[in-house]
């Protein structure tokens, strides 16, 4: 079986590289395809109006990993933000990682390879870092049904992943039994998975499996509920970043609760990719690297799903099929 082993930079590799104030936050990473940096700059929902101009503040800033995803609809604007940001920046593109997804409606393996192009073209890139799959459904062409497609799928994006187009191929929100299944009948295991992970949703069981197989994680909506996307419903959890747990715990590091969600991840072994179109909130996420926790800040963290279990992202219902089988509150 093939695999690329993916590592999570520690926290602290990472901020000697890039300093921790000023200018030196600017500095390039010494960085391989194989090393991913644990704090990542999202790109979810951001508008296309002014994502470029984020995107190029993030690597002004200092962030070394841009998430992008196909379905996102802003990846032409997202690699006019790269190309500048490196300009500014005085970087390579071998100093940035860059992941992106492969969309359900390209899952039919004669579409795999034109949906990678795509994706090219749009960044502007030669080469992904990363390519994920982005959910284990899709939609074939024709027949307005979505169904459980992933290993036709993961089998073309292997073959893709040979061309080296493609650093590292990984998933995205699959269960145990699927990842299970894609590892049991394929060539290459799957580098990376991204899934939904926060105080509300800490997945520990889930984070400790990966690293047994030597799968890194890495944790999206790393704010919770904070996200807009997500509607609040009426037996919802309390805005994560004022949770008063968090609250507790930034007065006493000298944080703010987004610093300290950050750093609660990346303390647990895998990378977070925070997402901001606001430059104040790309420079406060990115200072997460001076919020050290100690063990008694993270267990107390830990502790807050038992009051509070909370999964914001699951379109089963939506796509009509059950997702994230045998994991908290699926």
């Amino acid at each position: 079986m093939l695999f690329s082993s993916v590592l999570i930079l520690s926290a602290p590799a990472v901020a000697t590289a890039l300093g921790t104030g000023g200018n030196h936050l600017q500095q390039p990473l010494t960085s391989q395809s194989s090393k991913i940096p644990p704090l990542g700059f999202g790109t979810w929902n951001l508008d296309k109006t002014n994502v470029s101009q984020a995107v190029t503040a993030a690597l002004q800033t200092g962030y070394r990993h841009l998430d992008c995803a196909t379905v996102y609809g802003n990846q032409k604007e997202v690699g006019k933000g790269i190309a500048n940001g490196l300009k500014k920046a005085s970087l390579k593109r071998s100093d940035i990682w860059v992941t992106s997804k492969l969309w359900n409606d390209h899952h039919d393996p004669s579409l795999v390879e034109e949906a990678l192009a795509q994706t090219l073209h749009d960044l502007g890139l030669d080469y992904l870092d990363l390519w994920l799959m982005h959910w284990p459904v899709g939609n074939p062409p024709g027949t307005g049904k979505t169904e459980l497609d992933y290993l036709i799928a993961w089998h073309a994006m292997e073959k893709v992943h040979k061309t080296g187009k493609v650093r590292n191929i990984g998933v995205s929100n699959f269960s145990p039994a699927q990842l299970k299944d894609i590892i049991d009948n394929s060539d290459t295991k799957p580098s990376v998975h991204q899934m939904e992970i926060h105080p509300y949703l800490p997945q520990s069981k889930w984070i400790k499996y990966h690293k047994e197989l030597g799968i890194a994680v890495t944790a999206y909506s790393p704010f919770a509920n904070t996200n807009p996307t997500y509607t609040p419903g009426d037996e919802d959890p309390p805005f994560l970043l004022t949770n008063t747990d968090m609250l507790a715990v930034a007065a006493e590091r000298k944080c703010t609760t987004a610093q300290v969600a950050l750093a609660w991840g990346w303390n647990r072994g895998y990378s977070v990719i925070p997402k901001s179109s606001h430059v104040n909130h790309i420079k406060e996420n990115i200072e997460a690297y001076d919020c050290h926790l100690e063990k008694d800040d993270l267990d107390r963290i830990d502790k807050i799903s038992q009051k509070y279990l909370k999964r914001f992202n699951n379109p089963s219902k939506g796509y009509g099929v059950k997702l994230f089988g045998g994991l908290e509150d699926a």
